[in-house]
């Protein structure tokens, strides 16, 4: 055995502490991209600025999403 290291004892897991925000980000950007390509809202209006109403109907088409 080399100096500075200690036998692993069978039965004890390694454990990893995530920050918060390695779990949140990717979680956010999933719902971002997901609405962004199922919104049909999006698909019938053929424009490409960011209207009145956006996010609001961003948000009731996730809650929609959810509840089905």
């Amino acid at each position: 055995m080399s100096a500075g290291t200690r036998p692993r004892t069978p039965g004890t897991a390694a454990q990893t502490r995530l920050p918060w925000w390695a779990l949140v980000l990717p979680a956010v950007a999933f719902v971002v991209l997901f609405v962004l390509l199922a919104s049909p809202a999006s698909a019938d209006t053929g424009s490409t600025s960011f209207g009145e109403g956006t996010v609001s109907r961003a948000v009731e088409f996730v809650r929609h999403a959810l509840q089905s």
